[in-house]
């Protein structure tokens, strides 16, 4: 990842290599990997497919960014799930809605939760890539005190 002071913006690269079949290798030119494939019928099952792996990115950024947003709002987290539930339409090929179960474990009040998600979802930016792409998005929230 590359970051310009002159107009910040950053750069993230990706690579993939077809290594047989459909087994793909993705890394970020740095020292980060992973690997993508399709389900046993076409191909070995030996990762999640890249439709798959977008689902689990939004998910994953929704965590990484509910953290941060706790940390700057002084609100401690206990723990944090997320399910998430995609729903691939035919008449698009790709995901047209996304259930998203989030269980927070903390003692703060519900409405400072609520802002909490707020942000969130305000600058998680794969969730801002999922919202572009007219996904969507349905989100339970469930607080789990003690």
């Amino acid at each position: 990842m590359v970051w310009s002071a002159l107009n910040l913006t950053t750069k993230i690269y990706a690579n993939a290599k077809l290594i047989e079949g459909f087994q793909i290798i993705l890394d970020d030119s740095e020292s980060h990997s992973t690997n993508v494939d399709l389900a046993p019928d076409l191909g070995t099952g030996l990762g999640p497919s890249s439709l798959e792996l977008c689902v689990m990115s939004h998910a994953g950024c929704y965590v990484t960014i509910a953290c941060l947003t706790a940390k700057k709002m002084r609100l401690p987290l206990k723990g944090l799930k997320v399910n998430v539930e995609a729903v691939k339409s035919d008449e698009t090929g790709t995901i047209s809605e996304e259930t998203f179960n989030i269980e927070y474990k903390t003692d703060v009040p519900q409405g400072r939760v609520d802002r909490m998600h707020k942000v969130t979802l305000e600058t998680c930016p794969v969730g801002i890539l999922f919202e572009k792409a007219g996904v969507k998005v349905t989100y339970n929230i469930k607080v789990i005190r003690g």
